[in-house]
């Protein structure tokens, strides 16, 4: 297992974690079986939202036996009074819901508590103004709330989100459809829009825990895929994890058959992982630019490509920290020799060695 470490706080967070939203497809001890054999391979972040209220005692004695070891994400405007989830943001009812969860879990604190899937400007403003927001800070305060988060689909609130300056984590909806085309409701936003965004959040020392890697699963059906091709889990999640700031990727799971083929990503091979059969078939009718792939590696001048790249995104954003690690790096664009490698290799239509140019010419190195 790979782990990532979370900007604010040092947490060391598992690539790979699970998403609990299918889990009630599963008896009581398929799903404790489920968890510990996650753990047992490395998971160590837990998303805590299922679809109803079925699995939470498998996985209260599973996470119970190792809750120093994992993270929890519990979120705030989930609900559960009628059995199956639903959502609100009613303070009184999201918070007795919130600490019902905790306590159905056999905690006393979240390790991420959640601002939930906010998507509008009208809830966003009940939240923050309605109790909700004021229960979170003194829930951080209390230590119930290790670090705050928030969840949402859109590119505007999440925007509105970071600049409290409060949050630690963001859970956002990435995969490759979402990103490519306008499919789905869930992928809110132009593809060079949601790029900026991950590059913010990155600024910003938020980290990013992906839902929805397959669309639901769409991606991995050549019928509902748009791209006419089915995707596999391994590809998704390594495009999931090559965006900035994405520390892991929370792939639903309905057992342990599920489990098996997620955990199948730890031993992909690099071929097994790439996805540059996108640049055959993602519309090409948005702004081409660097996700920082790594797909043009290996670079015959021996130049970093993706990490150059990042720092210059970073810089023109006024990340001065970023302009530093740039002129620290051993080769610059300007050590480009223009050979075209990196420019057929690309899978989203950078031209890279021309790139390397303008690079050069904003560092002056």
């Amino acid at each position: 297992m790979e782990y990532r470490t979370l900007p604010h706080g040092g947490e060391k967070i598992s690539v790979l974690g699970l998403g609990a939203g299918s889990l009630h497809n599963a008896d009581t001890a398929e799903v404790e079986r489920t968890i510990e054999a996650a753990i047992e391979a490395g998971v160590n972040h837990f998303d805590f939202i299922p679809s109803n209220s079925k699995p939470f005692e498998g996985m209260a004695r599973a996470l119970g036996r190792h809750r120093d070891e994992v993270h929890i994400q519990v979120h705030l405007g989930a609900e559960y009074t009628k059995g199956d989830y639903g959502w609100t943001t009613d303070a009184p009812l999201a918070i007795s819901e919130f600490e019902r969860r905790l306590a159905s879990l056999g905690t006393d604190y979240a390790d991420f508590g959640f601002i939930h899937c906010i998507d509008e400007d009208a809830d966003l403003d009940r939240v923050m103004n309605g109790g909700i927001w004021d229960y979170a800070l003194h829930a951080k305060q209390e230590g119930i709330i290790r670090h705050l988060a928030f969840s949402t689909h859109s590119t505007h609130i999440a925007r509105r989100l970071v600049a409290t300056g409060e949050f630690d984590l963001a859970m956002f909806s990435l995969n490759p459809m979402y990103d490519y085309t306008d499919a789905s409701e869930y992928g809110r936003g132009e593809a060079s829009d949601r790029m900026a965004l991950y590059q913010e959040f990155e600024r910003a020392g938020i980290g990013v825990s992906v839902m929805k890697p397959f669309a639901g699963g769409r991606l991995l059906d050549a019928a509902q895929s748009p791209f006419g091709r089915a995707l596999t889990r391994v590809q998704c999640i390594q495009y999931a994890l090559d965006k900035p700031g994405v520390l892991t990727v929370l792939p639903g799971v309905r057992g342990m058959d599920d489990l098996r083929e997620i955990l199948k990503y730890l031993d992909a091979s690099p071929e097994e992982r790439d996805y540059l059969e996108l640049a055959d078939v993602a519309p090409q009718v948005r702004e081409a630019r660097c996700v920082y792939c790594n797909h043009c590696q290996p670079c015959p001048a021996g130049l970093q490509i993706a990490l150059i790249n990042k720092y210059y995104d970073l810089a023109c954003l006024g990340d001065e920290l970023a302009a530093d690690h740039y002129r620290n790096l051993e080769l610059h664009a300007s050590d480009c020799v223009a050979c075209g490698h990196c420019d057929s290799r690309c899978p989203f239509g950078v031209e890279q060695s021309a790139h390397m140019n303008t690079i050069a010419e904003y560092f002056g190195i």
